[in-house]
């Protein structure tokens, strides 16, 4: 059990912005990971597709594992700073070097290439696991009042909704631009910029937070009996699970968004459909904007398929926003556990429909982006929330808690199901016959990349709506135990 210190559990907006800029530093990494990193090795650094694959799926599932010994020790760790919040500084200058050879392409040969790719990619994911489960656990020792904790959640999802928007919409046509038509070199250039400012917000997450919630004196617990406790633990088992259905899924269309209008969606009609809706006078309008303040030439890609899925991905980002803001009421009224799967199932059909377009449905598209951003962004918040009710559930079961061993859960999840699906991106590109760059693609690799953005991930999401009816903290076991652990505490 944990005790609270402090005069007040309060958090001032200054805190609450400090801890959200090490989410929005995380994700910029993160993000470009789950969205990019299969396009990245096949396209720019030009590794063979099932190199790529074998290269994703095996170093970040084992790098996965580093979750459980990280919690473990996270827990144990005592400073004058608290538990989790030095991880946030340590890590900081480490996961920013990473994050930038990670993404840097050396001229080596053939094998080099493999070999500097599984070295930077396995250290990525260890540094990843290091520093954001500390972060993650963080936020459950803050304070111990529940409004504050939501509060602080929509800080967050604020800050993690930003960096997904640079990286899906703006991350590409600025690799283009900045190199100059080179992406190996434009890629380098983005990702230097995005590890000194991971840095920096990093540094002021741990300026700005403090540990409130701590444990007893005297309380001890072993590795084995954490363990033990997880084990035992079914609800913490099926979030694990659904996690990783969730992260394949946003790892495996995400990453294949851009094959699909590249090589499936005609080209156009996508520059129809942009002139149609006016975004060519918008960037027009902006470059003279930019161009007028005295900083040089807009300068945005001129194909079409990269304006378009960046365009594409804004709308998604821009309504799973608008689904963020219905999911409190909706939660609280009907429980999080069903919202979670009600939603998840409406937006996984949403995706089957990409597979039944033709290429000239641009709209169309468009338009089911728009609907499955706002279903799937009802459900982003509720993830997290109930990776803390677990928390609280073995808390409340076992009269211990170990914080950030639970929020592994949803890191080590979160990395297997991002290797995994970044993996079998790449793979299923492999086993269709996709040749990187080639004017045109054979009708089987159009046929996978239409299946990686659709069936594929529209069935995976079923699968975990499915698994929800097993979780057994509904409406009613939440009240119950925030009501005697607010009594334990208290006493």
């Amino acid at each position: 059990m944990m005790r609270s210190t402090g005069s007040t559990q309060k958090l001032s907006v200054l805190e609450k912005v400090g801890y959200s800029l090490g989410d929005l530093a995380a994700n910029l990494i993160f993000q470009t990971l789950v969205t990019f990193i299969g396009f990245f090795y096949t396209d720019v650094y030009r590794i063979p597709a099932g190199t790529a694959s074998f290269i994703i799926t095996f170093f970040g599932f084992v790098g996965a594992f580093s979750n459980l010994v990280v919690g473990a020790i996270a827990d144990r760790t005592n400073t004058r700073w608290g538990k989790y919040r030095p991880w946030v500084l340590w890590t900081a200058v480490p996961f920013g070097v990473i994050s930038l050879l990670a993404f840097t392409t050396p001229a080596f040969g053939p094998t080099g290439k493999v070999i500097y790719a599984a070295v930077t990619y396995f250290l990525l994911i260890i540094i990843y696991s290091a520093n954001n489960l500390p972060y993650s656990a963080l936020s459950g020792v803050l304070t111990g009042d529940m409004k504050e904790r939501n509060s602080l959640s929509s800080y967050r999802f604020v800050a993690v909704m930003v960096a997904q928007f640079i990286i899906q919409v703006l991350l590409r046509p600025l690799a283009l631009s900045i190199g100059h038509g080179n992406e190996q070199k434009g890629f380098e250039k983005v990702m230097f910029f995005f590890a000194i400012v991971g840095v920096l917000f990093f540094v002021i997450t741990f300026l700005t937070t403090r540990e409130r919630i701590k444990a007893p004196v005297g309380e001890k617990n072993t590795v084995k009996q954490d363990l033990t406790d997880l084990s035992k633990n079914k609800p913490w088992i099926i979030m694990l699970v659904l996690t990783i259905l969730v992260f394949i899924t946003l790892a495996l269309k995400g990453g294949m968004y851009v094959y699909y209008f590249k090589y499936y969606l005609d080209h156009g009609a996508q520059a129809a459909f942009l002139e149609h809706i006016g975004f060519d006078k918008f960037i027009d309008g902006l470059n003279k904007t930019v161009t007028g303040m005295g900083l040089g030439t807009f300068q945005w890609p001129t194909d079409v398929y990269t304006s378009a899925n960046s365009l594409f991905n804004a709308g998604g980002i821009i309504f799973m926003i608008v689904g963020i803001m219905f999911s409190k009421p909706l939660a609280d009224r009907f429980g999080k556990r069903n919202v979670f799967g009600f939603f998840l199932f409406l937006s996984a059909l949403c995706l089957v429909l990409f597979n039944f377009y033709s290429p000239e449905a641009i709209g169309a598209v468009f338009i089911t982006q728009i609907v499955h951003g706002f279903l799937y962004g009802v459900t982003i918040p509720l993830l997290w929330a109930m990776i803390a009710d677990v928390a609280d559930y073995s808390e409340w079961k076992n009269h211990r808690r170990a914080t950030a061993i639970i929020f592994s859960a949803m890191i080590l999840g979160l990395k297997i199901g991002l290797s995994l699906g970044s993996g079998l991106g790449a793979f299923i590109l492999s086993e269709y016959g996709y040749v990187a760059d080639a004017v045109r693609q054979t009708d089987g690799a159009i046929s996978g990349i239409k299946m990686s953005v659709s069936i594929y991930p529209g069935l995976i999401f079923i699968i975990g709506a499915l698994l929800l009816f097993r979780y057994a903290i509904n409406k009613h076991m939440e009240v119950t135990i925030e009501k005697e652990l607010k009594q334990r505490r208290s006493a």
